[in-house]
Formats: structure tokens, C-alpha cells, sequence
């Protein structure tokens, strides 16, 4: 479980293919503090540490993850948010994340405001996957790349963001760009409405 509030935004050092899994090695400051077995979210993404050396760890993505997430995408040097998971006897700063995405977006649009960004993002537009939950609610949360977010302007097949500039020099949001490809998870109290909604 994760709160969508990322810890540090780290370079991805090493990429190996092992037939349809992905070996994926990170370099950050807390890899000490890190153990074998531990879940990690990796852009909204919860993956499991399989080993670690002096100063990087690596942890292994399945072809489930990379179908349904960006991390296929990842090239040596890029960034990636990194979020450990969350410490049950404190705030909850973001919303109930759960490092499942669902699905990728694709960034539209990059708006420089007086002092903040305005980021859109769009993805197909699914009438059967739409009833299960997967959608956005005007002012309700999205994690977009494991960072949780606020909706404004939602629609069918699209929502926009607001990025403060903290936000957007401490993760990778500074990386997106149009056409950049984000991860996205729905709200899962929106999936259980609509989920239990569905029966009557």
C-alpha cells in the first residue's frame, strides 16, 4: 500500500530482457535502508527488490506489469519516481495507492502557468472498463507515474492536472513532455462503488 507521494525521483542504471521479464536496476540514496522482498513502487508501478548492491537495486517487472504499464519504455538514465510503502501509524498526505496501474496515458498537452503547470493527459476511452471504475471524477484523486494527483477538467477519455513547481523538480514530471506515455491508477474507492453499484 502507498500513498502516491513520491520519496525520490532515481535513475534507472541497468536494463536486462530475461524472455518475458525485465530486469530492472535503480541507483537512490536509501538502498541501505532497503532488504530483499521489500515492494517498491516504481512510477506508480509495486515491484518487489530481488537484490541490491552497494548503492543500487534491482527488481524484475513480468509481462503483465510491462502490458499495462511504461516500464517497458525505460532506457538507462531515465527517471523514475520511487515511493516505499507506507508506514501504517502516520498522515496519509496523498490517497490509498496501490502500485496495481491500470493502464497508460498519453501526455496531450504541457501548460506553463505563473509559477505551476497544467499537464493533460489522455487514454482510450473503454464504456465496460469505465463501469469497473476506471475513470476520473472532477476534484477526485489519480496517481499519474505513482504521484498522487487531483482531477480537474475530467472527461470520457481525459483529465487534466495542476503541478506546483516542488512537484515538478522532485519527480519526473519535468521529463514529460507531449506524447510522453504516463502511468495511470483510477482511484480504487471509485472502483468498489462502481463495482458494487453494478449488483443493483
Amino acid at each position: 500500500m502507498f500513498s502516491g507521494i513520491v520519496e525520490e525521483s532515481a535513475p534507472v542504471v541497468a536494463i536486462q530482457a530475461d524472455r518475458g521479464n525485465l530486469h530492472i536496476t535503480m541507483q537512490c540514496s536509501f538502498v541501505n535502508d532497503l532488504k530483499i522482498d521489500q515492494s517498491i513502487a516504481h512510477n506508480g508501478v509495486c515491484l518487489t527488490v530481488v537484490s541490491k548492491e552497494e548503492n543500487t537495486y534491482t527488481v524484475t517487472a513480468v509481462k503483465e506489469t510491462l502490458d499495462r504499464s511504461n516500464l517497458g519504455l525505460l532506457q538507462i538514465g531515465d527517471k523514475v519516481n520511487l515511493e516505499r510503502s507506507m508506514v501504517m501509524n502516520g498522515r496519509l498526505d496523498g490517497h490509498i495507492v496501490q502500485g496495481h496501474v491500470d493502464q497508460t496515458a498519453r501526455c496531450a498537452q504541457v501548460k506553463e502557468l505563473d509559477g505551476s503547470w497544467r499537464f493533460t493527459f489522455e487514454y482510450p476511452f473503454d464504456k465496460v472498463q469505465a463501469k469497473q471504475g476506471y475513470l476520473t471524477v472532477e476534484k477526485g484523486s489519480i496517481c499519474v507515474n505513482g504521484v498522487s494527483l487531483t482531477v480537474c477538467n475530467a472527461r470520457d477519455s481525459s483529465f487534466e492536472v495542476a503541478i506546483i513547481p516542488y512537484t515538478y523538480e522532485f519527480t519526473n514530471f519535468h521529463r514529460i513532455r507531449q506524447g510522453t506515455i504516463v502511468n495511470l491508477e483510477f482511484d480504487i474507492i471509485g472502483k468498489y462503488i462502481s463495482k458494487i453499484s453494478s449488483f443493483r
